[in-house]
């Protein structure tokens, strides 16, 4: 019997719970026990590339330099970027219907770009629904994570990630790779133009941000922030949103009992309540 592989740094009960606290303070992300071994498979990747015996030496590093680069590297390892093109396809036609009442031009936040593949979904939509309209639309990109923007930005994709796609969309927003690009995919410079890719941590005490958006789009994020978490952020919302915008939030997420400045307009699709609609006028 092969005797089993003893991990290469011990994850104490008490480093373990530090993380927890510092993932929640600086993101808002509240980890669970069980996501136990996902941090030590994250964070012992740093670990290795610092050179560092203990996760212990790795937290007192991190506490040394409070504004140091590590922590921007410690909050990419544990942020977890699941996304798709068109993923919860159910939302895009509505967003269509949506844009093509609004006055012109369009805005949209995207607010867990990841990768690109939902902003760039969000872009071909307005695209589709707007025709040369869209031009002076926008969508703003924005994540936590450094990494992931910095992909989603250069726009590149590989034929698995767009294998979904429906022909007509494919041959109308993408180009075919060629040289170190073969066998991948480009997005067209008329869709890229669109999207604008910024770094913003919801948590931050201050947003860079003032226009008001005809829809936001937050989906799949809120269901790693504790209900205060979640209460906060969205009441940050509803001041970014013109009278008549949409929030649209991921298939598990329901702020119903939570918020108050959201009413539920469809299947996770929120507007600002006649309250806040009449404020936001």
């Amino acid at each position: 019997m092969t005797a089993p592989i003893e991990p290469d740094f011990v994850l104490t009960d008490k480093d373990f719970s530090k993380i927890r606290a510092l993932i929640h303070q600086r993101a808002g992300i509240a980890l669970s026990e069980h996501k136990r071994e996902m941090v030590y498979s994250r964070l012992a990747r740093r670990l290795r590339k610092l050179r560092l015996k203990e996760f212990s030496a790795y937290l007192r590093l991190l506490e040394s330099n409070p504004n140091g680069d590590e922590w921007q590297l410690f909050t990419n390892a544990l942020t977890t970027n699941l996304t798709a093109f068109f993923r919860e396809s159910h939302h895009f036609p509505i967003l269509a219907e949506h844009v093509r009442r609004c006055a012109q031009p369009v805005s949209v936040w995207c607010s867990a770009a990841s990768t690109g593949e939902e902003p760039y979904s969000i872009a071909m939509t307005l695209i589709e629904a707007l025709g040369q309209r869209a031009a002076g639309g926008s969508v703003l990109a924005t994540d936590i994570d450094t990494q992931v923007l910095a992909v989603g930005a250069e726009g590149i994709f590989s034929t698995e990630q767009v294998a979904k796609l429906a022909p007509e969309r494919l041959k109308r927003f993408f180009l075919k790779g060629a040289g170190r690009h073969e066998g991948k995919v480009r997005i067209r410079p008329e869709v890229s133009a669109l999207v604008r890719f910024e770094q913003l941590n919801l948590l931050d005490s201050t947003w860079s941000l003032r226009e008001p958006f005809d829809a936001i789009f937050c989906r799949n994020v809120m269901i790693y922030f504790d209900k205060p978490t979640q209460a906060r952020v969205l009441q940050r919302f509803a001041p970014l949103m013109k009278p008549h915008g949409l929030l649209f939030v991921g298939h598990s997420e329901n702020f119903s009992l939570i918020n108050q400045t959201f009413r539920l307009r469809g299947k996770t699709i929120y507007e600002l309540s006649s309250h806040a609609q009449k404020a936001a006028a």
